[in-house]
């Protein structure tokens, strides 16, 4: 398996293969066939196309196990047995070929079609699972390395590197798909890069969805944000349907000069993998690796200083020639009576608001602990991180003593969190190191060991180098590291402030590693707090600081931060400072974290409008129940507030303003405020009756999260959903709609393979003189394609919503 990384280090540019579902079509595979299924009984077609790609020069051949999965393989093949078949099968078509050239194989795993908690009923452990499972047949199968391809939610993704870790840490390629810059769940290219480098993925991929024209924009960042090498594989452009069939426009010519164009120096040093996705076939393959022949080699890859966080969507970095950063501390029991007995039994409110107020108040990262007396942290830390990251889009830091409070928050998580921290404490560097390491997550080193705080910089940078060195036996990056200054009380040691501001600047500058400090220590004890905390933090920021844990509603800390990066040139155009302090007359009286009051509900959704629209499920069902004891009409409660509440969320859903995180949870506080109401709503006589929908994902496919997202924001806007699933044939389709007297019918497909059973459907309801009018969508679908089968094209959820009300028969 070392040889696929020598490759890569060798610099050499690599060629993928390309599409094996349209390949088998034309040997053979029934529109609609399971292409596992048919491999298993057909080896020699599927060697055969192998064997096409490796005479077409490929240096790497994709197993066909995209769908290899315990959540996607049929009852009838057992999950290690398959995948290590199908990687025996693509090293003997290599063998058989008679290349004397290296030629690699790659392990494929698809997404499983779940969403993880609290999108989906998916578990991380249960993913992770189920991807060991997958990834120890092509092991045993004798892959050279895997490559997760065409994933569009990070969580999942993630879960495919923590158990590739697991299972050995064999070389990986994780490749994400995007549609104008973004994923399904709305992360970005930079998020994604991030995200999987913190992973140590040894290639980061896009794939698929578009071809090279489309991609351009998605490719082109990855090469500029990603430090590994780069995968870029293109459909041969937007599928067509011709003919009944469906066929990719870009020819081999075409789709390789479009390719090829990646490899050009400019681009970031050029693109050092390419290869082919959807409709793509070995004379593509063929005339791109001519075209990429006489090309100057990739130039290396663009360095990342500090460390970077994330959540699903957003991106914090911390480290030289970059903005301080402003951790927020206020989720934190100690001194906050009501946080601590909320913690202690399991609720959260206090804490979601603190996190919405530091937000507001500018803070970067939200530090959070739960670490109340009689507190269940194992249970508490990871069911409060599920909560914030799917209400705010800052990155989190795990505050946190115990370990196993730690592990089980990382597998909340769906990107790079903060692990706040790892000492020299015995054990804990064994413990925590190879954890963040394999979760992606950076981590704060502090210089501490024993029961003798270090007051001399030596001393800490003794501790701190003995932690580098267990770190680097361990396999743990350096990368992932940033340091605590360990701030100690200027009232008790004289000597508190130089000695830290000397370990700072030995990070900085004789390690190059990031630094960042609890500031409000250095105060304890004295008088003018707020000056003391201000005037020390600009000190740490000319040392080299990078980042402080503070109160961003501090306002003598935020004027230092402002004034701090303006001055060392970290504000472009003093934007951000000229922004903040245009127009003032006098300095505002600072306040510290100490004396800061509570601040009740500051932030907190004003109306149930507002609760919907931010997806504050709690909040909704509490306004909801506050209108009906205020006397609203139930009925005018739905219609002149919900609806145009979650209209609302879809027009911001249209806009990129939210993605599909916020409009799930939208949709489900929506439904929360509705279950409050439905008593009253159905034992009213104006209860209308609602209009009937069939749903379904054509025969032959297995995918449905783009279909319950559908359904979700239907039944929100007022339709009664029949769900009939997946994988579900014509004649059910048509036969519950003639039973439910349903006037629409939605259809979903993901596969190229599979969308052409959409007409099925389509040509049943003329067969049989019926009226009923049928929407289609998903990845593959397009509107040339609805057309010409005679249904209607929605590209989304929300627009499904509008369509859907569009085609309703006229009343009366």
């Amino acid at each position: 398996m070392s040889d696929f990384r020598s490759a890569l280090a060798s610099g050499r540019r690599i060629v993928f293969d390309g599409a094996m579902g349209t390949m088998l079509q034309t040997r053979g595979l029934a529109p609609g066939s399971n292409p596992e299924e048919f491999c298993m009984e057909r080896p020699d077609i599927l060697r055969s196309v192998h064997a096409d790609y490796v005479r077409a020069g490929a240096d790497v051949l994709t197993t066909n196990t995209f769908g290899g999965s315990r959540y996607k393989l049929p009852a009838s093949l057992r999950v290690e047995d398959f995948n290590r078949r199908m990687a025996e099968e693509a090293r003997r078509a290599v063998a058989e070929s008679g290349t004397e050239r290296r030629v690699f194989i790659a392990g494929s795993i698809g997404p499983t079609g779940k969403f993880l908690k609290p999108l989906g009923e998916l578990s991380f452990t249960e993913m992770v699972d189920a991807f060991r499972e997958q990834i120890r047949g092509l092991l045993k199968g004798g892959v050279d390395l895997l490559i997760a391809e065409t994933h569009f939610d990070l969580a999942e993704i993630r879960a495919v590197a923590v158990a590739a870790r697991r299972e050995g840490s064999p070389p990986l390629a994780l490749s994400m798909t995007y549609e104008s810059g973004r994923s399904l769940t709305g992360s970005s290219v930079e998020v994604c890069a991030a995200t999987l480098a913190n992973l140590d993925a040894d290639v980061i991929a896009v794939n698929c969805s578009a071809g090279p024209r489309e991609m351009r924009d998605a490719a082109l960042d990855l090469l500029r944000f990603s430090p590994a090498p780069v995968l870029i594989q293109p459909n041969a452009g937007l599928p067509l349907l011709r003919d009944g069939e469906t066929v990719f426009p870009l020819g081999p010519e075409e789709f390789a000069q479009l390719t090829a164009e990646f490899a050009q120096p400019e681009h970031s040093g050029g693109v050092q993998c390419l290869g082919g996705c959807c409709g793509t076939t070995p004379a593509h393959i063929a005339v791109l690796k001519k075209a990429l022949a006489g090309l100057p080699a990739p130039g290396p890859r663009p360095e990342q200083s500090g460390i970077a966080l994330t959540s699903r969507s957003g991106i914090v970095r911390i480290g030289a020639g970059l903005p301080l950063r402003i951790i927020g501390e206020r989720i934190n029991p100690t001194g906050k009576k009501q946080l601590a007995a909320e913690l202690r039994a399991g609720e959260f409110t206090t804490a979601l608001r603190l996190a919405d107020e530091q937000a507001q108040d500018g803070a970067a990262i939200l530090d959070v602990n739960v670490g109340a007396p009689m507190a269940d942290e194992v249970l508490c830390l990871p069911a409060l991180v599920s909560r914030l990251h799917a209400r705010v889009a800052l990155p989190l830091s795990l505050d946190s003593s115990n370990m196993d409070a730690v592990e089980k928050a990382l597998e909340e998580y769906p990107a790079s969190a903060l692990v706040n921290s790892i000492s020299g404490e015995e054990g804990r560097m064994e413990r925590m190191g190879p954890l963040c390491r394999d979760f992606g997550a950076p981590f704060i080193l502090l210089p501490l060991r024993g029961g003798k705080l270090p007051v001399k910089a030596a001393e800490r940078i003794a501790v701190l180098e003995d932690l580098l060195e267990r770190m680097d036996s361990l396999g743990v990056p350096r990368r992932l590291a940033v340091v605590d200054a360990l701030v100690l009380a200027a009232s008790s040691n004289p000597e508190a402030g130089r000695e830290c501001l000397a370990f700072i600047t030995h990070c900085a500058e004789q390690l190059h590693l990031p630094v960042l400090c609890g500031l409000s220590n250095i105060s304890f004890g004295l008088p003018a707090r707020e000056l003391l905390n201000a005037t020390f933090l600009s000190l740490c920021v000319g040392a080299g600081l990078n980042a402080c844990i503070a109160n961003p509603a501090d306002a003598a800390v935020a004027d230092a931060v402002a004034a701090g990066n303006l001055l060392l040139g970290h504000d472009a155009g003093a934007e951000t400072f000229i922004g903040r302090y245009a127009g003032r007359q006098d300095a505002p009286t600072a306040r510290t974290p100490r004396d800061t009051p509570d601040r009740g509900t500051r932030g907190a959704p004003a109306s149930l409008e507002d609760a919907v629209i931010a997806g504050r499920r709690e909040t909704a069902e509490t306004l909801t129940r506050a209108a009906l004891d205020a006397g609203e009409d139930p009925f005018a409660i739905v219609r002149e507030r919900l609806i145009p509440a979650i209209n609302e969320v879809g027009r911001k859903y249209e806009r990129k303003e939210y993605f599909l995180p916020q409009l799930i949870r939208s949709a489900e506080t929506m439904q929360a405020a509705f279950a409050v109401l439905r008593p009253l709503l159905e034992n009213d006589a104006r209860t209308e009756e609602r209009p009937v929908i069939v749903l379904a994902t054509v025969e032959g496919d297995i995918h449905d999260i783009g279909k319950n997202i559908v359904a979700l924001m239907l039944g929100n806007h007022g339709f009664e959903v029949v769900d009939l699933g997946k994988d579900v044939s014509a004649a059910h389709i048509v036969e519950t709609a003639e039973a439910r007297g349903a006037p629409l019918i939605g259809l979903s497909a993901l596969m190229t393979t599979t969308m052409v059973r959409m007409r099925d459907t389509v040509d049943l309801i003329k067969a049989k003189g019926l009226k009923q009018k049928v929407m289609v969508g998903g990845a593959v679908v397009t509107e040339d394609f609805a057309g010409s089968i005679g249904a209607y094209y929605s590209g989304d959820a929300v627009e499904a919503v509008r369509l859907a009300r569009s085609l309703l028969p006229a009343a009366g």
